[in-house]
């Protein structure tokens, strides 16, 4: 309930273009601000996953270094989760009403995954990361020039996430069987496709 209704605080400070402070930013007109929201929105969706799936993890995991790893993780996304939320209100626009379905969804995946063994876990973790990346890197290639707020943004959330799918696999992860990451990207082009929207 926290993550879906709360307020959220990051540890970090939200990342900011780098300007000269007497610069302002360029303004966004309408149609960007609303592309701006849109992406920002999927975003946010990601990291209310994010932190179904860390959640989970850590719960079913018997192993205290392990459950150290991922809550370290979720911290990040955290911060990762503030940041969209408060871009969200600088764009004017609002979380995905379905932010409730998609918590859900996500623990029940992570919990599956946690099931099958902490390398698995791991391995489950490094193959939702590079697909993170792939997908943030493609709103990087879609977010208006002008928004360098949501870039700055969108670039520390991917730096992130490489640093996460790389450590989870220095940890001994086991990538999942090519079926399982088919359906991963399947569920996860559903979800970004309905939360740009709703």
């Amino acid at each position: 309930m926290r993550t879906i209704w709360g307020h959220h605080h990051a540890q970090r400070p939200a990342p900011r273009p780098e300007a000269a402070p007497s610069v302002p930013p360029p303004e966004l007109d309408e149609a960007e601000r609303r592309l701006s929201g849109a992406l920002i929105r999927v975003d946010h969706v990601g990291e209310v996953c994010a932190q179904a799936l860390y959640t989970a993890q850590a719960l079913a995991t018997r192993d205290a270094g392990l459950r150290a790893h991922l809550e370290a993780a979720s911290q990040e996304e955290s911060d990762h989760l503030a940041w969209t939320e408060q871009r969200l209100r600088e764009l004017g626009d609002r979380p995905s009403l379905l932010n409730p379905l998609w918590y859900a969804g996500a623990f029940a995946i992570g919990t599956v995954a946690a099931r099958l063994g902490d390398r698995s876990s791991l391995g489950f973790v490094i193959e939702t990361e590079r697909q993170v990346e792939a997908h943030l890197d493609s709103h990087l290639a879609r977010l208006p020039a002008a928004d360098l707020a949501s870039r700055a943004i969108v670039t520390q959330m991917r730096d992130d996430e490489i640093r996460h799918a790389e450590a989870a696999q220095q940890a001994g992860g086991v990538r999942p069987p090519l079926p399982v990451r088919w359906l991963m990207r399947a569920a996860a082009k559903v979800m970004t496709t309905t939360a740009h929207r709703i």
